[in-house]
């Protein structure tokens, strides 16, 4: 089998994609990688270069969520239907929107990782401004052209629905991470409590955090981005920012961490979160649709908005050893739900329906 797979270098896409396509490789399937946003960072290229099944097509074309995208999302379009008709894929599997509406030969998977209209009603509580409604009609018509729709979680099907309906089928796949899977539980913890995320993307959360920080015994360290594709920035006053790390250091930041803290106003999933349970890292997290589906009895959650009830869980946590182990474990725990190989499995699963259903509508006509 090959598949399409578009992807957004900017964000969790990017780690999402390049785990499913590595995993998907053990199944014998070849994976064209399709990326827009920005270029490869070096740590993201390394990645790609393990995957002797993936082939990476690169482009900075602008993303739907980006500001003033249309040229470039039209371009990306038709950058797209030429690699199609170029590579002769079975299925494209799609990580954005607006391009199910390209018309493709082959059957559209779109998956839903987050909205700019979620985000924006978790965020600021309201719906977007009027700017937003070409956004609107173009995520709209790309759910209603898609042969299926997939999302990590139910809160973000959820979402969807409400935000632009969902004609067709549907279904919640939660993501995995191989790394997590493989986490040991040897290392020390060590007394620091350890956020990440893009520092920029107000969803997060992480400036509230920062301010949460202040009079804490243990310090704050955060991984991710600081500076938007656009060019906003973020500056912490508390806590010590890392930037962007490779896999490999962020990996080792969570295994020594004792607490992961991520007050998330929106996480459709939450990759970091994951990642950290599984190396049995106390979790205090936003208490949000999302994170309450996946790990309500296995973390700490106070409300995104109180600066004070984030700083008071995160104390508690500190002072209160016993606990704080007996979260770690649950959490760890908790992670074994989510198997790479139940991940792939599912995208498998459904790749042969798609084609399956292409063939008896073939054979029909």
């Amino acid at each position: 089998m090959k598949v399409l797979m578009t992807a957004d270098t900017v964000g969790g896409v990017w780690t999402y994609a390049i785990e499913l396509a590595g995993l998907l490789g053990g199944y014998g399937v070849e994976v064209d990688l399709a990326t827009m946003g920005r270029k490869l960072t070096q740590a993201q290229r390394r990645e790609a270069g393990r995957l002797s099944n993936v082939l990476v097509h690169e482009t900075e074309y602008r993303l739907e969520w980006m500001s003033e995208p249309w040229a470039d999302v039209e371009r990306a379009g038709g950058w797209l239907l030429d690699l199609e008709q170029r590579l002769a894929p079975d299925v494209i599997h799609l990580n954005n929107y607006c391009h199910a509406s390209v018309p493709f030969s082959a059957p559209k998977l779109v998956v839903g990782h987050s909205c700019v209209y979620s985000w924006w009603e978790s965020v600021h509580g309201t719906e977007p401004s009027p700017e937003w409604a070409r956004y609107h009609e173009a995520v709209t018509a790309g759910l209603a052209a898609a042969d299926f729709v997939a999302a990590p979680s139910r809160a973000m099907l959820n979402a969807l629905h409400r935000h632009y309906g969902i004609k067709g089928r549907y279904a919640v796949i939660p993501n995995a991470r191989t790394l997590a899977a493989a986490a040991s539980s040897d290392t020390v913890k060590e007394p620091f409590i350890l956020a990440a995320g893009r520092a920029w993307d107000a969803a997060k959360n992480l400036e509230l955090l920062d301010r949460a920080a202040a009079g804490l015994d243990w310090p704050l360290v955060v991984a991710g981005a600081c500076e938007s594709p656009d060019g906003r920035g973020a500056s912490f006053r508390n806590a010590r920012p890392l930037g962007e790390l490779p896999a490999e250091e962020l990996r080792d930041y969570y295994s020594r961490a004792s607490i992961y803290a991520l007050p998330a106003r929106y996480e459709p999933f939450g990759l970091s979160v994951l990642e950290a349970a599984a190396h049995g890292c106390a979790l205090v997290l936003g208490n949000i649709p999302s994170l309450r589906e996946n790990w309500m009895g296995a973390a700490a959650f106070a409300p995104p908005e109180s600066e004070h009830a984030v700083r008071e869980a995160i104390r508690y946590l500190i002072r209160e050893p016993e606990e704080r182990q007996r979260l770690g474990r649950l959490a760890r725990e908790r992670s074994r739900r989510f198997e790479p190989s139940v991940m792939a499995e599912a995208y498998l699963s459904l790749y042969d329906e798609l084609l399956r259903e292409e063939e008896a509508g073939a054979c029909a006509s």
